[in-house]
């Protein structure tokens, strides 16, 4: 039953594209992307978690649309966003006889997303390229912005380019099949654009936690477009990440990608790395005087109340510090992060001392 719709509009000169959220909205996205320009033949990217049924009833909507669908899927986790992954789809592509016509459709959550859109951006160096994100995490954050890649084995996301969709469409019903805690990781990014961005939607949050931890499917679809309304806001502004707007989106990301890449990819989740992350930046900013105590618990509060995990692993400093050398935000060889000087507002920070670094890491 189609509830709550709403429209997000990403303006960028050239390559502008709307964002369809919705509720049961899934088999719309062949008479979606048909609307956007003559296409004739589809390769859908998806993998083993997602195929059936939300990939297959895409694959059905596209056909129903006159488009000539062929997919490829591919294994489930982060070790699937790696450098033979994409040889070998780049190699399917070619052997499906796609050319520059072919529009590549992913369906699926971030690691699908990111990949898909790295082959769209790479195969005969760029063909079209449609977003069908089927976890909260991939909604609220991956799908918007273009931002695409795979990983190296010492680093995260750093073979990349930045391919924006023609169009993304999300239904929030595909939620309803997300294992609880992939959910609960992708409810770290939300709370992330609150603390980053919208002090308002923070305070929302807080308020219809119950709402949330039960799918209310209204109020997931609010919640969705508002986090991407934030994102598209920022992106509008410094698509490419030449001007420090973008910086912001990498709250507790410089924590996170280390807790990630030392754990082994998959073993602490994307988002459940973010909230560790968060917590971490957000003391840093307590012992730089930046915040008071509050902000820091305001977070925690919420995150637990989702019950989103938010304690990390042990690992050792020494080693946590290493990885952080490798994080795309150094420069010059120190460690810049994003901290909060209050609800709703965050500052890229340089020079900050290695001991407080350390002693965020402690709980």
């Amino acid at each position: 039953m189609n509830r709550t719709k709403q429209t997000i509009h990403v303006g960028l000169t050239g390559r502008s594209y709307d964002i369809r959220i919705g509720t049961g909205n899934l088999h719309s996205a062949g008479v979606f992307l048909t609307g956007l320009g003559k296409t004739s033949h589809a390769v859908l990217i998806t993998d083993d978690n997602v195929r059936s049924p939300h990939a297959d009833t895409v694959a059905a909507s596209l056909a129903e649309a006159g488009v000539e669908v062929d997919m490829i899927v591919v294994d489930p986790g982060e070790a699937g966003k790696a450098i033979d992954v994409a040889a070998g789809l780049w190699s399917g592509l070619l052997e499906l006889g796609a050319d520059r016509k072919s529009v590549v459709v992913a369906v699926g959550g971030g690691v699908v997303g990111d990949l898909a859109g790295f082959i769209a951006a790479t195969f005969m160096r760029g063909v079209r390229f449609f977003q069908v994100p089927t976890t909260l995490l991939a909604q609220v954050d991956s799908s918007v912005g273009g931002k695409v890649g795979i990983n190296l084995p010492e680093a995260k996301n750093m073979v990349g380019a930045f391919k924006q969709p023609e169009g993304v469409l999300i239904d929030t019903a595909t939620l309803d099949t997300l294992p609880d805690r992939e959910y609960r990781a992708g409810l770290a990014e939300v709370v992330k654009y609150g603390v980053i961005l919208d002090a308002n939607f923070f305070a929302e949050l807080e308020a219809q936690a119950d709402a949330i931890d039960r799918h209310d499917p209204d109020v997931l679809v609010r919640m969705v477009a508002q986090c991407c309304r934030l994102k598209a806001d920022v992106v509008e502004q410094d698509e490419f990440e030449t001007k420090g707007v973008r910086a912001v989106l990498n709250y507790g990301h410089t924590f996170a990608h280390a807790f990630e890449a030392l754990s082994g990819y998959g073993e602490v989740l994307h988002g459940e790395a973010v909230a560790m992350g968060m917590l971490c930046a957000s003391r840093l900013a307590e012992r730089l005087g930046r915040v008071d105590a509050e902000v820091t618990a305001r977070q925690r509060q919420l995150l637990e109340r989702l019950r989103v995990v938010h304690e990390p692993p042990p690992l050792p400093p020494d080693r946590i510090l290493e990885t952080m050398m490798h994080d795309k935000k150094v420069e010059h060889g120190r460690l810049r992060f994003v901290l909060p000087s209050r609800i709703g507002h965050v500052e890229l920070v340089s020079d900050v001392p290695e001991e407080h670094v350390r002693a965020a890491l402690e709980p």
